[in-house]
Formats: C-alpha cells, structure tokens, sequence
C-alpha cells in the first residue's frame, strides 16, 4: 500500500523540485529588489540582527544593486536595538558606478532622536571620495533636525588634503570701492559749467571764495584800566591788533598817568606770527618814555599765547643801545564762579643786563608785581571789576627809589573796567 502510494506521489515531487531549481535559476541572475518594500513595519526589536560587525568591503554592489533612492524612511523605527554603525570600518566599502546614490532622497522627515548614530569617532581619513562618490549637491538640508544628539564635527581630523583655498582667482568678486560705473554723475558737472570766475553769477574783482583765515580783522582790548587809590593814579594796559589769522600788526601799551600828567609809558611795535596752535611769535621795536628821565628803544622779540591749563603767557626780550638787554614776562588765570563772575589773577617781572641810573632802574631783578581782580561781565565785551596790586622793587632799583624817597613796596586798591572791540 506505501510503495503505491509513494509511486503515485513521485511525478508531484518531481515537478515540485523543477520549479524550485527554476526560480532559484531566476534569482541567481537577478538580485532580490527592495525598492518596493515598506520598511515602516518592521520590527527591529532586541533580537535584530546586528550589523556592526559585518565587513561590508566584499559586498558586491553589482548592475542591479538594490536603489535605495525611491525609499521612504521616514517611518522607520530607529528605537534603542537600532543598528550602530559608529564602529564600522568604511574605508574599504566599494563606492563604484552603481552605488547608492541619495541625492534625491528625502532627509526631510528622518527622525534624528536621542538614539541617532554618533559619527564623531569615526575615522573619515580612508574614506574613499572617488569621481562616483555619493552627490550632496541637490540634497535639501533645510528640514533636518539637527537636536542634542546630532553629530559633533569637532574631533574630525582635516589633515593635508583639506580644500586648499591659497590657489582662488578672487578677482572678479564685487568688493566695495573701486572705479565709479560708467553711467555715474560727473561730479564737476553740477555747475552747468559756471566757474567762480565766468558765468552769470560771477563777480567781478577776481577771486570772490576767500577762507577764513585769509580775511582781515582787528580787535582793541583794555586789560586794566583802573584808578590805584594807594598812588592817586591811573594806570592803562592796552593792545590792539589787525591781521589774518597767521600774521598781525600788534601793538601794546603800558604805562601810568599821574596828577594828569603822563609819568611813564612802554609801547611795543609788533609783527606777530602765528607759529603753533594758540602761540605767536613777535619781533619787533620797544619805546619807553618817562617824563623824569631819558627815553629808552629796544629790539623786541618775544612769544605770546595760552599755556597748558589756560594760563596767558607773554614773554618778552629786549636788546637796546649800549649794550643793554631786559626781559619783562607776564602770566594770567581766570578762575570761573560763574559765567559772569570771574576772578583773575596776574603775575609779573622785569629783569635788565645793566644799571641806568638815570632812569631809576638796576640790573638784575628790578621789580615784581601781583594782582588779583574780580569781574563782573555784563556782556563779554564789558566788565567793571575790583581789586588788589602789590608791586616790590629790589637790588640797585630799589636802592634808587629809596634815594629818591620812594617806596619799595606798594599795595593798592583798584577798581576799573575791562573791555574789548
């Protein structure tokens, strides 16, 4: 009964085998297409099967390798059991004409999550960027989620073969600056052709454009004009100039009016010649007079202007005939309590190279004075103050002046008025 019944199975086994070494035929020619499946299901729990220890560099990617591009990975399940692939060695992997090619892949929706594969201890250094190498040109980045766990690119080691970009041609690339286009605004052309000069406009008697320090101005300026209550008397320091700003006609005059009569005067003759900021050089002619006594003329050069924290300086030397010389120096401060009320304060000296005993005057240090005023501006062209002027005299000149029972020393009251035009 068996033997029949095995007899009469024979021609199905038979042709059972047949079609298995068929389609086993079929497949040996034609490699299995995934292109079609849908990954999204598949479970890779804790026994799925792990790949990194696999040797990929045999792998035969031949004509018909599986086309991963049409893929939709979004739904693919990359839980805790995911492949790692961080210690995979791609540096023999066959990147030939037929690799994978994801351009045109869709990166957008790949789910990056804590689990997602740390590529920042792999070498890259053997990696093999042939003429076929995988094409990220098209690929569109803009979705990618690039969280917490994404790769860390700060241990990759760029050796020599890094890009070199010492050989760029940057010649063409726009900077700012440069020649003007070809259509731009003639900048001399604004004037539809008038000159300072020609035209409608112009007027005649040459150059009309003038700087400011080409002008010409002048200025007259009392100092002190004040009555000394110790002496009676009226003492005036005035100076006046016209000019540019760089060269000036400067005169200055001192002197003392007493019982209505001119008792003594310095008059200084000048050409001033602005050397530095706020500081002019002067040369020029001094001429004393006295009405008891012999007038005196010197050669004058000397420096006037403002010093380091607002002090006026003025300092002067002289060279007269026979031999004579003189220095006279002069310093001021303005100490501001308002902008009205100011108060200031002056020092001075005069010092000569010989005696002239006709004059009442000795060599060496002959007088000293010190001032102090305070000033009320009504406007700053006028103002009336108050003060105090101590004067000393010393050596041969206070040796005439005792002979000639004169005081030494004075202290005086003054009061007067203080303007400028």
């Amino acid at each position: 009964m068996r033997i029949i019944k095995l007899v009469s199975s024979a021609p199905v086994i038979a042709l059972t085998a047949s079609l298995l070494l068929v389609n086993a035929g079929v497949m040996a020619d034609s490699q299995m297409d995934h292109s079609e499946m849908d990954h999204s299901k598949m479970k890779h729990g804790d026994k799925a099967m792990d790949h990194s220890a696999m040797d990929h560099s045999k792998m035969k990617h031949g004509d018909t390798a599986i086309d991963h591009s049409e893929m939709d990975h979004s739904k693919m399940n990359h839980d805790d059991k995911a492949m790692d692939h961080s210690q995979m060695d791609h540096s023999k992997m066959n990147h030939d004409d037929k690799a994978m090619d994801h351009s045109q892949m869709d990166h957008s929706k790949m789910n990056h999550g804590d689990k997602v594969m740390d590529h920042s201890q792999m070498d890259h250094s053997k990696m093999n960027h042939d003429d076929k190498a995988m094409d990220h040109s098209q690929m569109d980045h803009s979705k990618m989620n690039h969280d917490d766990k994404a790769m860390d690119h700060s241990q990759m080691d760029h050796d020599d073969k890094a890009m070199d970009h010492s050989q760029m041609d940057h010649g063409d690339m726009k900077m700012q600056g440069g020649k003007a286009p070809a259509d731009a605004r003639d900048p001399h052309a604004y004037s539809g052709g008038y000159t300072l000069a020609d035209g409608p406009y112009a007027i005649g008697g040459g150059r009309q454009l003038k700087l400011l320090d080409e002008h010409r101005f002048y200025a007259i300026r009392a100092d002190r004009l004040e009555h000394q209550f110790a002496t009676d008397s009226l003492a005036f320091e005035l100076q006046g100039w016209y000019g540019t700003t760089f060269n000036r006609l400067a005169i200055k005059l001192d002197g003392e009016v007493s019982d209505g009569k001119l008792e003594e005067s310095q008059t200084d003759l000048l050409w001033s010649r602005a050397v530095y900021s706020f500081w002019d050089a002067q040369l020029g002619a001094r001429f004393d007079t006295y009405t008891e006594g012999e007038s005196r003329q010197w050669l004058a050069l000397g420096v006037q202007g403002l010093a380091p924290y607002w002090f006026e300086v003025d300092v002067t030397a002289y060279l007269g005939n026979s031999g004579r010389t003189a220095i006279a120096a002069e310093a001021e401060y303005e100490l501001l309590f308002t902008q009205r009320l100011i108060l200031q304060s002056s020092v001075g000296l005069t010092a000569y190279g010989k005696d002239d005993a006709i004059n009442g005057i000795g060599k060496g240090l002959a007088s000293l004075n010190a001032g102090m005023r305070l000033r009320y501006e009504f406007s700053r062209q006028f103002a009336p103050y108050i003060g105090v002027e101590w004067m000393a005299k010393y050596g041969n000149s206070a040796d005439y002046a005792r002979a000639n029972n004169e005081p030494t020393v004075t202290t005086s009251v003054v009061a007067g008025v203080r303007f400028w035009f």
